[in-house]
């Protein structure tokens, strides 16, 4: 609820009591009113001169500074929490709004209303990996990455639930974990595919019919990969940079590179 206004007397009484040498602390216990507001009208009287309400710029915000916070906190705490939710939090506590005056709250805070980005879900061993990895080559020159050739499988979902969903936040974070749908790799229906690619475009994609096993990872990469780094115009000594998948990893799989003479 927002703060009971106080009249013009009580307002002048704590002035008058001020002045007579009274500390903030005694003039709340004589009229029952809280430090807080004591301090705030007597700094209003030493700024203006005057206990009287002042012109105000506009109609009186419908919401108390209290409220405003909260629901601040909240999209800030929850950032896919809807303007219907907070619509309800407002009302529990007295004050009922509109969508747009909550919408304009959050946005003088910095918190605009966007879509959530879908990003694959990763276990904290998958974030250190792929730190480790980064850190590992911070000195690679932008030449060396040129001549590295991508690849891996992934299952494409034909079809699923893809809704956008909205999230509060403030510029630049739209790929903080809170601010993002994870997504993993299944769905209502979908395709296995390999493919590759390096900085100078696409290589070739395969379909994969069935399970994927050592023996047809190496088929697949017998009649695809030297083909894509020729067209990709890699030369011989190019790196071929893959998943750690045990397939990958397999004895027969590494002997196959080894007698490719690939790295």
């Amino acid at each position: 609820m927002k703060n009971k206004e106080h009249i013009r007397q009580v307002r002048d009484t704590v002035v008058e009591k001020f002045k007579a040498g009274f500390g903030y602390k005694k003039i709340s216990q004589a009229l029952n009113i809280s430090r807080s507001t004591v301090q705030v009208i007597i700094l209003k009287w030493k700024e203006y001169q005057t206990t009287a309400n002042l012109p105000r710029p506009g109609c009186p915000s419908k919401l108390s500074a209290h409220t405003r916070r909260r629901l601040i906190r909240d999209a800030a705490k929850r950032p896919m929490i809807t303007l219907d939710e907070l619509q309800r939090s407002t009302a529990e506590v007295g004050d009922s709004v509109h969508r747009t005056t909550i919408s304009r709250i959050l946005h003088k805070s910095g918190l605009y209303g966007r879509v959530a980005r879908r990003k694959p879900f990763l276990k904290d061993i998958h974030k250190k990996c792929r730190l480790k990895f980064a850190t590992s080559h911070l000195g690679d020159t932008p030449n060396m990455w040129k001549k590295v050739l991508w690849s891996d499988e992934t299952k494409i979902e034909l079809f699923g639930n893809n809704a956008k969903r909205y999230v509060w936040r403030k510029s630049n974070t739209a790929h903080h974990p809170e601010h993002t749908i994870p997504t993993v790799k299944h769905g209502g229906g979908s395709i296995m595919v390999w493919a590759c690619f390096s900085s100078a475009g696409t290589g070739k994609m395969v379909k994969l019919d069935g399970k994927m096993d050592g023996a047809k990872y190496r088929t697949i990469l017998e009649g695809n990969l030297m083909e894509s780094a020729t067209d990709l115009r890699l030369g011989r000594r190019f790196v071929f940079q893959q998943g750690n998948d045990p397939k990958h990893k397999a004895k027969s799989t590494m002997e196959w590179f080894t007698n490719k003479h690939i790295q």
